[in-house]
């Protein structure tokens, strides 16, 4: 990983496709990004699936919790987000497994990097992603992101794995900034005046969401490593790809 910029899908490529689908993923992968992100949380029977709520309502029309679904009855939600989408994605996509993101990478660019979001605050969580991602030699491709102290620090000090925490007051369970190898900051703070403070920690900044020439361009002027977006298309513009 020793690129100066790397260009993360936000959700996969959200802002034209059903976030955190493998449509979503296949088409930032086809669009040229270095990476995208996701995120992880436990079905009933301890199967890591992805989607960004634990409660299915907002992407799936359903009033459910993931952790008491079993991967069967999560397998029958349509993740289409008609909300944003309307009808254009409806029967065509489902909530995918980590292990089936992770045959869509090995089979279509394995050099894909990760940005895995730990959204359920569980060391069994953690434990059973990181297997999966092993089992695929994928573990070394990874950020590890989560808004809780104690998940990174269980991530660093477990497995060694490359962690990015958010600022203290987003966080749970924060204790310090030791076990962080890179911070993420969103637009707001980014254009903020807290922004010097950050850059202080001398750590490697993760700017998120960049949708605009102009956003991309001030994190890229702003010393951000990596840079995520839902539209990827003006970032990877900017990095001339």
């Amino acid at each position: 990983m020793e690129k100066k910029i790397y260009a993360e899908g936000h959700r996969g490529f959200a802002a034209l496709y059903p976030e955190n689908t493998l449509l979503s993923y296949e088409k930032a992968m086809d669009l040229g990004v270095d990476a995208f992100e996701f995120d992880i949380w436990l079905s009933k029977d301890k199967v890591p699936v992805l989607m960004h709520d634990c409660n299915v309502k907002r992407t799936c029309g359903v009033e459910r919790h993931l952790r008491d679904m079993t991967l069967q009855e999560i397998k029958k939600l349509d993740p289409c987000f008609e909300t944003q989408f309307g009808d254009k994605f409806k029967g065509q996509v489902e909530v995918p497994t980590l292990e089936e993101l992770l045959m869509l990478v090995k089979s279509k660019r394995p050099e894909t990097l990760l940005g895995v979001e730990i959204k359920e605050y569980t060391e069994e969580t953690v434990d059973i992603a990181v297997a999966l991602l092993r089992e695929y030699g994928k573990f070394e491709d990874c950020w590890f992101y989560a808004f809780n102290g104690r998940i990174i620090r269980y991530l660093k000090e477990k497995y060694g794995a490359r962690t990015m925490g958010y600022p203290d007051f987003q966080m749970g369970e924060f204790e310090n900034y030791d076990y962080y190898d890179e911070i993420g900051l969103n637009m707001r703070l980014m254009r903020s005046e807290l922004l010097p403070f950050y850059q202080a920690k001398k750590l490697p900044i993760h700017a998120y969401c960049a949708d605009t020439s102009e956003d991309v361009e001030y994190c890229a002027e702003n010393g951000a490593s990596l840079i995520t977006a839902n539209d990827p298309r003006p970032l990877l513009i900017y990095l001339g790809k």
